[in-house]
């Protein structure tokens, strides 16, 4: 698998500064979040951006995955505003618009996926008409990234309208796209998961495409550095590498960033004990 590093937890660097630090602490993939300061897909000369970038990669060795988790880009009063199930269909455009972009930037980085989620239901939605709203923009996305060439990786997320592998099942059956894969972040099989990891590993393995690592406590969504919560790593690398996932395989701590570079050696020093 490509062990990787998330630029969300080198929120206080320069985009290119983190690509080297990943790559020099022997890093083999860069998940980037496109930010206000890092490949904003609203910038005049993103594409300019993408293609120096590009570059960079090809130059350091690094693999990438574009992940699409910027907090206020879209909405600078509301974190992860606006949703794919947002009852204006404004707001959904929105969303699938920047998506769109995400897509875009990782077309032109040559990346192995472009992660991201549904968000929450608002207050007093419907289930079934949110679900039928994700859906719909799912089903959509997909095709716009087919065109592209590329993957989708979803990821159920605690908290989001699409919280588990179950009913992430349910939304790929709706979508029915070979493009549309999955995204699993570890901590979250613990926090939100009745079933062993391993298990469910192995149960997704024909549609997993990228894969989140940080360690987490049951029913709480919170992103700890590894051994800090009840994650079974041992457990999490054994079904890996019995499934032979060789895809990206990238450290998600967005709260590290104040001290990212000795986090992201020590991520990788714990790491190195399992593949």
């Amino acid at each position: 698998m490509l062990l990787g590093y998330n630029t969300n937890g080198f929120a206080f660097h320069r985009l290119e500064d983190a690509i080297d630090i990943i790559a020099r602490l022997g890093y083999r993939c860069v998940a980037i979040t496109g930010e206000h300061h890092t490949l904003n897909p609203y910038d005049e000369d993103v594409a300019a951006q993408v293609a120096e970038v590009r570059r960079h990669l090809e130059r350091v060795g690094l693999a990438s995955v574009v992940e699409t988790g910027a907090r206020f880009l879209l909405d600078p009063l509301r974190k992860h505003y606006p949703k794919l199930l947002d009852r204006r269909g404004s707001g959904r455009e929105k969303r699938l618009d920047f998506l769109r972009r995400c897509v875009d930037i990782a077309a032109g980085l040559e990346s192995l996926a472009v992660s991201f989620w549904s968000g929450a239901v608002p207050a007093e939605q419907d289930d079934e008409a949110a679900f039928g709203l994700v859906a719909d923009s799912c089903r959509r996305l997909s095709e716009y990234a087919a065109g592209k060439g590329l993957v989708l990786a979803f990821e159920p997320e605690p908290g989001m309208f699409v919280d588990t592998l179950a009913e992430f099942e349910r939304l790929a059956t709706a979508v029915d796209a070979e493009n549309f894969r999955l995204t699993v972040d570890v901590g979250h099989l613990r926090c939100n998961e009745s079933r062993p990891a391993g298990a469910l590993i192995e149960q997704y393995a024909p549609r997993l495409a990228n894969v989140h690592l940080d360690d987490m406590r049951r029913g709480v969504h919170d992103h700890l550095f590894f051994g800090e919560g009840e994650v079974d790593f041992s457990e999490i690398f054994a079904a890996l590498n019995e499934i032979g996932f060789d895809g990206p395989a990238c450290v998600e701590l967005s709260r590290h960033s104040h001290n990212a570079v000795e986090t992201a050696t020590r991520a990788k020093q714990f790491l190195d004990g399992f593949v």
